[in-house]
């Protein structure tokens, strides 16, 4: 056994973890692995006593064979996550039909099953996967379900087929013996795996084992440990993968730290949206809409990540319909790299003036050889336009727009030639009346009692903050004082 030096804890092999599993009497269920090969069920094999722990084990490796067994998906996908539940809801379903409940009535059945794409000569950074696990934690309980989705990284593909065993390996152990500590199942899952050739980019814990869990924190921990750099959740809360989301899709962006959201954030999306969706090669039915928080903008006065204030954010934006984007990346340029990886048609930035002054900022690109220009060369060689959202810094100064934001001479003639091809364009149809809002001026308004702020958020945000007690509401500093 190994010990992490860094928290003291004991780590098992994979072999440890599946001989453990093996000599637990009451553990039984099957395996089911498409693409990469038996590779996580080969260590229950070899671990010794599988033949109490396995009912069956497949690979329905032939595509015609698997779309006879699971039925086909959408697109005639095969590494998908409709084709891995799927395959957990036809699998598990086989153990309730086939096994007798009075035959094993201790037994708590459990079905593995994962469809992975390893690399290939052609892409060699392509390969990917999902894998998950439907569990009972007693045998008279409903089931629960983790699911994840994997990316990986290492060159050689045996390799990526021996981390995605240890990976399912480690998985099953956490369903076993860690489901009352989700956290624990997240750091279990890199046990004897490098998070430099697997990246875990979407997890979703699901079930009467994981009440407690808001899935929108697993994805804000993935970030955080840096299992990824950027995650996406639904409107409902749901963790998303992104090839899921945003395969060949129009993507209009917006970044800010929604803390909380204003009219101005409102006015800016709204905007910005009517000017994209105008744009020739933009399909309003393939468009997606993605709010963007940075790890930096979550980060409190003490550089921490304050979770609470997290789901005050996620929790507004999810009941506005809006989908989120949780990501590490600091420099746009490396948002749009992202995006790029998933589709190739048009994109839009909505920021404010202040924000691409920043983005005009040459000290921002010191760790690039080529600086700005290699920078520049990622976001303008892709199909993107930039809508600009002018800035009023107080009621005696006037409006700052790309007309006369301050350029850096040496800059100019970029930033000219960008402005004449319209690849960076000004939101001229703004509501000059909402200005003057700041979102932290709103939030200082809030903690201290101020009254005001609620005619500087959105319809019903100001309901919501109040009703929930958000970012520091008290509705007793709020009550004005009584007087005799």
């Amino acid at each position: 056994m190994l010990l992490q030096n860094e928290s003291q804890r004991v780590i098992l092999s994979p072999a440890q973890k599946a001989r453990r599993i093996n000599q637990d009497p009451d553990l039984y269920g099957t395996f089911a692995e498409i693409g990469a090969g038996q590779e996580t069920v080969r260590h229950f094999f070899r671990a010794g006593g599988a033949s109490q722990t396995i009912a069956k084990a497949m690979s329905a490796y032939d595509k015609d064979f698997s779309n006879a067994i699971y039925g086909k998906e959408a697109g005639n996908r095969f590494v998908c996550e409709s084709r891995l539940r799927n395959m957990l809801g036809h699998e598990y379903g086989l153990i309730v039909d086939r096994l007798s409940r009075a035959d094993h009535p201790t037994k708590k059945f459990f079905t593995f099953a994962n469809t992975v794409a390893t690399s290939t000569f052609e892409k060699p950074h392509s390969g990917h996967g999902w894998m998950g696990v439907r569990f009972q934690t007693a045998p008279d309980q409903p089931t629960s379900d983790v699911i994840l989705h994997v990316r990986l990284h290492d060159p050689d593909i045996s390799m990526q087929q021996e981390n995605i065993g240890i990976m399912g390996v480690n998985l099953i152990f956490g369903c076993f013996f860690h489901h009352a500590n989700p956290q624990e199942i997240m750091t279990a899952l890199y046990d004897n795996v490098s998070r430099h050739v697997v990246e875990v980019d979407m997890i979703q814990m699901n079930g009467p084992a994981f009440a407690g869990v808001d899935n929108r924190l697993l994805s804000l921990q993935l970030v955080k440990r840096g299992y990824t750099d950027a995650v996406i959740f639904g409107p409902d809360g749901q963790n998303l993968q992104a090839s899921e989301v945003l395969y060949k899709k129009n993507i209009l962006a917006i970044r800010g730290s929604f803390r909380p959201v204003t009219k101005v954030n409102i006015d800016m999306i709204m905007n910005g949206y009517n000017m994209f969706i105008k744009e020739n090669r933009v399909e309003r039915s393939n468009l997606h809409v993605l709010f963007e928080i940075t790890l930096n903008n979550l980060q409190s006065d003490t550089g921490d990540v304050d979770e609470k204030d997290f789901i005050d954010r996620a929790d507004i934006l999810c009941s506005l319909g809006q989908t989120v984007l949780i990501s590490n990346y600091q420099q746009y340029y490396k948002l749009i790299e992202y995006f790029s990886r998933y589709t190739r048609a048009r994109m839009g930035l909505i920021m404010g003036v202040t924000n691409l002054v920043e983005v005009f900022d040459e000290k921002y690109y010191r760790e690039l050889n080529g600086g700005i220009l290699e920078a520049f060369g990622i976001l303008f060689t892709r199909d993107l336009k930039i809508y600009v959202y002018p800035s009023k810094s107080d009621s005696a100064s006037g409006v700052m727009t790309t007309a006369n934001m301050p350029v850096h001479p040496r800059l100019r003639p970029l930033y000219d030639y960008l402005l004449t091809n319209k690849r960076i364009v000004d939101i001229d149809s703004y509501d000059p009346s909402v200005l003057h809002i700041f979102s932290t001026q709103v939030l200082d308004m809030i903690r201290q009692g101020k009254a005001g702020w609620e005619d500087m958020v959105p319809p019903y945000v100001d309901n919501m903050i109040k009703d929930n007690r958000l970012f520091g509401y008290s509705a007793a500093r709020q009550a004005k004082p009584t007087t005799a």
